[in-house]
């Protein structure tokens, strides 16, 4: 069995991390289920590959975090971006 793509959780850091950095296709991807309304339960299957009927508590922790930590980008950690980017 080899380890997903992705942590349970985020790190949850002040500035941008290296997971922030590869995973910022899966934070649009995040984003825009959300904001089209989609039922977090497909969103999580369809992205993630998780089944939310067979481990419903990591399911929605893996859901929540990581829009969590997409909303994170929207509003601080762009300019964190655009400053490296800069450079």
């Amino acid at each position: 069995m080899t380890e997903p793509e992705f942590l349970d959780e985020p790190p949850d850091s002040s500035v941008l991390t290296d997971y922030d950095r590869s995973h910022m296709k899966t934070y649009m991807r995040v984003l825009d289920a959300a904001t089209d309304g989609a039922d977090w339960r497909e969103a999580v299957a369809v992205i993630f590959g998780i089944d939310p009927d067979v481990d419903a508590e990591r399911a929605r922790r893996v859901h929540d975090s990581h829009l969590a930590r997409a909303r994170w980008m929207t509003e601080r950690g762009y300019r964190l971006l655009l400053r490296e980017s800069r450079r």
